[in-house]
């Protein structure tokens, strides 16, 4: 074990006493629909490593659902928040301008693909980017459709429910839905038919959007086209090269925008800084939050200059937007990851992560897939026999890791997918010794199952 932490493992169980009380406390003040992954309240946070109000320290694998790529307090942002707070905490952007919003909307245009002119946006969330690249983009094209594709997730307002493909638990009984919103298939390259090569089955999804185009909604009534790079919570699906580059020529041909959804994807996740260039393509519009500030709640919409004028002056924006904390916490982030070179620390940690569950696939047959780009990996879970999701197992493996001090989440629509979203400064030493513990969990959970 680490020497770096220590797991207490209070009364032999998570949570101990003082984790106990606060739930019950959070069961009588905090709606049941607020949900939770683990049983944890946290009392201190750094680098790779999370402290709940037990004592029992963490190796956090979910960074706050890709949050925290930078890590847990990264003292330069500490520093510039301080900093900040002793000028102004919000004048509000709107009413009194301030020069970290410049900074950070030029810096944003800098490090972007796309050799065109930019201009950025901020807001406050993911889902808020979103809402404002879809107005952004209709009222450049004069068009209402937008389409997003089959296990996407793209916030939970009622656009972002609208435009995200699993129903429980982000949908059910929410309706009605936003109107002109329209889901094309994505790949899912493990279930591809046997009978089909790697470049055949991406071909053949790149027919089934030309056909979406004849069948579901022309595409001269389609604003834009809305896409992960590689799904977040649809399981870390990686589509083909191919056929990311097959929609966007199609975009190009009828004149959609393409919208590249990087909120989870971006600030070095994939070994990039933003998952596009992967993909060879240069986003029409980008929207932008999560690891952007290292927790502090900001987002942003970086496109093309024509198409990012296109609304009038307060048409977008909203009261927080930008804020000035959200601001300078976002610099000292993106000046880290320059200088430490995170983007290419994420490719070292995809790779041993990686290697780690090649290894054991032949150990253990309920392992269907390991896969990713650069530190946004997945272990996919299948019943060996029925070849049916092992929903059950994942949640046991989760629930087996928290207990014996790792974090990580679930993911897929059928939750049967372990992914990793670890910040990127972890220590080699922390990864190894939190893949050991998912393995010895998942020993004694695939005995048991």
């Amino acid at each position: 074990m680490s020497k770096q932490r220590q797991f207490v493992n209070v009364a032999a169980g998570v949570p101990g006493p003082k984790g106990a009380a606060l739930i019950e406390k959070r069961k009588q003040f905090v709606p049941k629909g607020v949900g939770n992954n683990t049983p944890v309240f946290v009392e201190s946070a750094s680098g790779a490593l999370v402290t709940d109000v037990d004592g029992n320290t963490y190796i956090d694998f979910a960074g706050a659902i890709g949050t925290l790529n930078a890590g847990h307090c990264p003292p330069e942002v500490v520093e510039a928040l301080k900093a900040q707070l002793d000028k102004y905490i919000h004048p509000c952007f709107h009413v009194g301008m301030y020069e970290p919003y410049v900074a950070l909307a030029e810096k944003l245009t800098q490090i972007t693909p796309g050799s065109f002119e930019k201009k950025t946006m901020l807001a406050n969330s993911g889902a808020e980017a979103v809402e404002n690249a879809v107005k952004i983009a209709r009222k450049y094209t004069g068009r209402p459709g937008i389409i997003s594709f089959s296990r996407g997730f793209h916030g939970r307002t009622l656009l972002g429910m609208s435009l995200t493909s699993k129903v429980k638990p982000y949908k059910f009984q929410m309706g009605p839905f936003a109107p002109a919103t329209y889901k094309a298939q994505f790949p899912y390259p493990l279930n591809k038919p046997e009978s089909m090569t790697d470049d055949e089955y991406a071909q053949f999804c790149v027919r089934q959007f030309e056909d979406f185009l004849l069948t579901e909604v022309a595409p001269e009534e389609v604003a834009a086209v809305i896409m992960e790079p590689i799904q977040g919570e649809g399981g870390f699906i990686v589509p083909p090269v191919s056929f990311v580059q097959g929609v966007y020529n199609i975009c190009k041909k009828h004149q959609i925008l393409f919208i590249s959804d990087e909120i989870q994807t971006g600030f070095g996740r994939t070994g990039s800084m933003f998952a596009s260039t992967h993909f060879g393509i240069e986003p029409d519009i980008i929207t932008m939050s999560k690891s952007i500030a290292a927790g502090l709640p900001i987002s942003a919409v970086t496109g093309r200059a024509e198409i990012m004028d296109a609304p009038n002056p307060g048409e977008i924006g909203g009261t927080y937007g930008g804020s000035p904390l959200g601001c300078v916490a976002a610099l000292a982030v993106i000046e880290k990851m320059e200088r430490e070179d995170l983007s290419g620390r994420a490719q070292v940690i995809g790779d041993k992560i990686k290697a780690h569950f090649h290894a054991l696939q032949t150990e253990f047959p309920v392992i269907a897939e390991v896969r990713g780009l650069g530190a946004m990996c997945a272990v996919e879970f299948i019943d060996p026999t029925t070849k049916q999701p092992a929903k059950e197992l994942v949640a046991g493996l989760t629930k087996g890791c928290y207990e014996s001090g790792v974090i990580v989440l679930s993911a897929g629509v059928h939750s049967n997918v372990l992914r990793f979203l670890s910040p990127l400064v972890i220590t080699d030493e922390q990864l190894e010794e939190a893949l050991g513990i998912m393995t010895d969990v998942l020993k004694s959970q695939y005995v048991t199952n």
